[in-house]
Order: C-alpha cells, then sequence, then structure tokens
C-alpha cells in the first residue's frame, strides 16, 4: 500500500502598513499558532511581540487589534515574505511551492526606509527575488521559540533608534 502525502496550499495574511510606516519587517510564513489566532507572532513563545515592545519603550500588545495598532503608532510595516507555500507545520525546512510576496503594494504606499528580515527563510527568499533592495535590507536572527540559540541584542542594536 502506497501513503500519498500531499500538503495543502496555504496562504498567509495581509501586510500591515500605512503611508507613514519606516520600517518593513518580514517574517517567512505564519506559523501554525499564528494561522490559528489569524495574525502574525501568534505563538507566545515567539519573542517578537515581547522584543519589538521592548526596543520601542513601549508596553507589550497582547490583542490582534492591540497589535495592529502598536506596528502603525510605531511606523512599522509588518508581513511575511511568502504569500503562500506547502508548510509542514511551523518548519521552515520544509516550505515548498510557494508564492513570494509583491513588495510594491507596501513599497509604493509608505516610505520604507530599512527592511528587516526575520530569519534565514525570509532573508533567503528576499535576496533571490529582490536583490535591487539588498542595500536597504539586514538579515536578523530568527525570534522563533525554535532559534535555541537567540541573541536579542542584534535586534536591539539593528533596530536602535528606528522605533
Amino acid at each position: 500500500m502506497c501513503k500519498i502525502n500531499l500538503m495543502e496550499m496555504l496562504h498567509g495574511f495581509d501586510p500591515v502598513f500605512n503611508e507613514n510606516s519606516k520600517i518593513l519587517i518580514l517574517g517567512s510564513f505564519p506559523s501554525v499558532l499564528s494561522r490559528e489566532t489569524s495574525f502574525y507572532y501568534g505563538n507566545p513563545r515567539n519573542r517578537f511581540w515581547k522584543l519589538i515592545a521592548k526596543i520601542a519603550n513601549d508596553i507589550e500588545p497582547t490583542t490582534n487589534e492591540d497589535k495592529k495598532a502598536f506596528l502603525l503608532k510605531h511606523n512599522i510595516a509588518l508581513w511575511d515574505i511568502l504569500m503562500e507555500c506547502e508548510i509542514k507545520g511551523s518548519a521552515d525546512s520544509s516550505i515548498k511551492g510557494y508564492e513570494v510576496a509583491d513588495l510594491s503594494i507596501v513599497l509604493s504606499k509608505a516610505n520604507i526606509e530599512k527592511i528587516f528580515l526575520n530569519g534565514k527563510k525570509s532573508y533567503e527568499v528576499f535576496c533571490k527575488r529582490y536583490p535591487e533592495l539588498i542595500k536597504i535590507a539586514t538579515y536578523l536572527p530568527s525570534t522563533s521559540p525554535a532559534n535555541v540559540s537567540f541573541d536579542e541584542k542584534i535586534w536591539l542594536e539593528s533596530l536602535k533608534g528606528l522605533i
């Protein structure tokens, strides 16, 4: 008997931004918990929201509405580099058959000065698809709980004075 292992194509979230957004943070694709909570970095063990609040010297947002308001208040655009893909669980290493986000949707309407890539997969895909933007892009280590060697100092130093 042959077991067929079909993965379905999953869709990511819309970008969060407005015309005042100055930095763009790109992840790879929403995790299982993020997809369940219907918003970016929905895993409570993901360091993203705690870290971004620390950098902004603000209160960590908890609800999806508060998170969106927080981003806009601090001129942060947030999106994932992948609009859709096949993925097993939350593992970036299992991603295949993906569609890259059209960054012109954000870049044509916001005055983005700097782009930050949250994790290796987002950086890898970004560099392949948007080599002309590498000059304003910075790789940052993934805030995922799967990244056991995470060092928040890199995030703090990279975003210092921008938020």
